[in-house]
């Protein structure tokens, strides 16, 4: 069965889809700050990784963790501004690159219109019986493509 991204999405009516990128609106709990009153800065790798699960539900549908067939092969985030409880955040996920193996989901944390964390992390398609990358499919290669960024 063919994954239909805006069918999975709109089963969380916290995510959407909109100019090629999944949306998440995140709402902070008090449990999440730090002593200086922020987002403990190992909360949005956090974040970042549940909007990321769209994109699981491309490579691997169902998410089946006996089929599961991805791996993190790299993670970078910068910190721009301070993120607080008490207002919601926005987290946008798009695919910025797709290689043989491998592509890069970029993300970025957004609260009050201001952008608080960027991240990028490379994902590669991987056979965990061989421990070998494995070719994406032309199927993964196409729906992964519908949340690359349009050119202008």
């Amino acid at each position: 069965m063919k994954f239909m991204l805006e069918q999975f999405v709109g089963n969380d009516e916290e995510s959407i889809v909109s100019n090629n990128e999944i949306e998440l609106l995140i709402k902070p709990r008090f449990c999440e700050t730090d002593a200086l009153g922020h987002i403990n800065n190992t909360v949005i790798p956090m974040w970042f990784e549940a909007a990321r699960e769209p994109i699981f539900e491309i490579v691997n549908p169902g998410q089946n963790l006996a089929n599961w067939n991805l791996i993190l092969a790299g993670f970078n985030i910068a910190f721009n501004a301070p993120t607080f409880y008490g207002k919601d955040a926005l987290i946008k996920t798009s695919v910025s690159r797709i290689g043989n193996s491998s592509f890069v989901v970029t993300q970025s944390c957004w609260q009050a219109g201001e952008k608080t964390a960027e991240a990028q992390t490379t994902m590669v398609f991987y056979d965990y019986k061989t421990n070998k990358s494995q070719l994406l499919t032309d199927d993964i290669r196409v729906q992964l493509s519908e949340l690359m960024p349009l050119e202008i």
